[in-house]
């Protein structure tokens, strides 16, 4: 059995598998430019975050219907859960499906279809957090946040993904400021291409809960002090650090030192579909190229529960906690 843990950074979109967009496609008269999954596989291989968005994009065009999106979740969870994952917090980008024609209804409504009864079909409890393209306006962010106003019983919280260099957190301040003042959670992309002072921006600026990715806080000794004493909990995310060229190979990652200095980290998947693997692949990973001893790899599940939003089910929270602690790393196969 694989260690209990909690995925929090998963784009729904990233979980794309060429097989299901092939599918889709034929589904929905799209015509896709591959001609067949192994070639469209072959194109999975990134030089850096600007190409993988751009095939992210570009495959986007095949989820059409609440029945695309509901297959697309139920999908992904199925895959999580045979790896492990007992709860996990899905994040949406509406602006890139908003851009094709497809309404916020659609795409809500067809995720809500799957995370809905997931806790029934697959023992996985949800959230559904939804993002901002930071490399799009100010004013559509705080647009998409007032289209979302109708569905806000079915979405956790907000973040910013997409394109991070040359776009600061400032820039989301206001649509921050209201999202906040609506009662949603918030959390933020920073560190991963951008500087350590998008992370402090993400922190001081949009109130951010958590940070996603964060991974070079780690070039300034004063935020990790930061984020050590504040108890900032970063979702890193290594088989993607590795695709999109962050950090050269695995087993130059950073994590152990991470974990080391006292940082709250945890580790996610990402765009699995593209990414090269699942959760439970990527504690597989961080745990055989990385030698994370079980204590370490206790620490990573420990911390993905402790930085989920279940405040409103505490006792949720503390039975996956005790799920942690009574597993058995002897025979482990995340």
């Amino acid at each position: 059995m694989p260690v209990p843990k909690a995925e929090l950074h998963l784009h729904i979109e990233g979980t794309l598998e060429p097989e299901l967009a092939f599918a889709l496609a034929a589904r929905n008269g799209v015509e896709l430019s591959y001609a067949d999954t192994d070639t469209l596989r072959e194109a999975y291989r990134f030089q850096d975050l600007q190409s993988f968005l751009n095939l992210y994009y570009e495959l986007m065009a095949v989820l059409r219907t609440e029945r695309d999106f509901e297959d697309l979740a139920d999908a992904y969870l199925a895959r999580a859960a045979a790896q492990g994952v007992r709860h996990a917090e899905v994040f949406f980008d509406p602006q890139a499906h908003l851009a094709r024609g497809v309404g916020m209804g659609t795409v809500v409504e067809g995720l809500w279809r799957a995370l809905g009864r997931s806790r029934e079909t697959h023992g996985v409890s949800t959230r559904l957090i939804m993002c901002f393209l930071r490399d799009e306006s100010a004013e559509s962010a705080l647009a998409t946040l007032d289209a979302a106003k109708p569905y806000l019983d079915r979405i956790t919280g907000v973040g910013l993904d997409s394109a991070e260099v040359g776009h600061p957190p400032v820039k989301f301040r206001e649509v921050y400021e209201a999202a906040a003042a609506l009662g949603l959670r918030r959390v933020a992309h920073a560190g991963e291409e951008g500087p350590p002072e998008y992370i402090t921006e993400a922190l001081d600026v949009l109130g951010v809960e958590r940070v996603d990715h964060g991974l070079r806080c780690v070039q300034d000794p004063a935020l990790v002090e930061r984020l050590v004493r504040e108890r900032v909990p970063l979702t890193l995310c290594p088989l993607s650090n590795v695709r999109l060229r962050t950090v050269d190979t695995l087993a130059d990652h950073p994590l152990p030192a991470m974990l080391d200095a006292g940082l709250m980290c945890t580790v996610n998947s990402d765009d699995p579909a593209y990414f090269g693997g699942y959760a439970g692949d990527t504690f597989d990973a961080v745990r055989d190229t990385l030698r994370l001893p079980p204590e370490r790899l206790r620490e990573l599940a420990r911390n993905s529960f402790l930085a989920s939003f279940l405040e409103d089910d505490e006792e949720l929270r503390a039975r996956y906690l005790a799920e942690v602690e009574a597993y058995d790393f002897g025979n482990d196969v995340p």
